[in-house]
Order: structure tokens, then sequence, then C-alpha cells
């Protein structure tokens, strides 16, 4: 795994179908308040440029077909991070009939942010936590793929 990704992760944000309640609380994680850039956490416009992707909201039929791309074309290795209820279980969406159920059954999820909505303090603990994942990996490239860290 590349330890290139411990220094500074550059996260793109997919908001699937959410309520925006999980989106501004990442957006707080990015004020001074809470300094995510003392990690190196940086938030980007293009999903060629990120290391993370931070999906929040359901996954729905009309935006599956964008995620599925939008995965496809970010740079590997590549770190997806499923924030709040709606993108761990489906909240009080589930058993809608235009849910395609949960992101893990489309794209693999590295790591999960619970919480309706989460706080920032969690926010930057998922993305700490694997940071230090990567880090402590000490397999060569290319061997060994990471099997990421499940709830959180």
């Amino acid at each position: 795994m590349s330890r290139i990704l411990t220094r500074s992760i550059w996260v793109y944000h997919f908001a699937a179908a959410p309520c925006n309640n999980c989106d501004i609380e990442i957006l707080d994680a990015l004020t001074p308040k809470y300094d995510a850039e003392r990690f190196g956490i940086k938030l980007v416009g293009s999903i060629r440029h990120a290391d993370c992707m931070l999906l929040t909201g359901v996954v729905n039929s009309k935006d599956l077909p964008r995620l599925m791309s939008i995965y496809q074309q970010a740079p590997k290795p590549f770190f997806v991070i499923a924030v709040g209820t709606c993108a761990l279980d489906l909240g009080i969406f589930r058993g809608s009939y235009n849910v395609v159920g949960p992101p893990d059954k489309h794209i693999p999820i590295d790591a999960y942010v619970p919480g309706c909505p989460p706080k920032p303090e969690a926010l930057l603990s998922a993305v700490v936590k694997l940071i230090e994942k990567v880090r402590n990996d000490t397999s060569k490239p290319g061997k060994k793929k990471v099997k990421g860290i499940k709830k959180l």
C-alpha cells in the first residue's frame, strides 16, 4: 500500500440522496474549529485528485450509475468511507421502492461512521484511523489488498 497516503489524504464528497445533515457535518469538520488540514485532509472537487471518498445518503436507482462511474475513475489505491446512518443501513429509507441497497453491495467500503448525523470528531477519527491502517500495513504494494477498517 502506498505510504504516500499517510501524509495527506484528499477527500471527495459524494452525496447520493442525503437529507444534508451529514453534509453539513462534513463541512463543519473542515472548518478551523476542527482543523482537518492538520491531518492533511483536504476536500477536492474532482475524483481524479482524491485519495478517499466520503459517501453520504442512500444510494437510489438514479445515483447508482453515477456512483459506479465515479468510483471507476478514482485513482487506485482508493478508500471509501460511508458517513451517516443512511449510508450504513439505509436508516428511515429501508424498504423504499427506489433504494438499491446499502452502498457496500456495489462498491467496497473501508470505514463506516455511524450517527444521524455523525459528529465531526467521529468523521476525523475515521479518516485518521484509515491513515494509521495504511501506515501500519507492512505488505508490499500490489502483493496484498488491504481489507480495510470495518465498523469504527
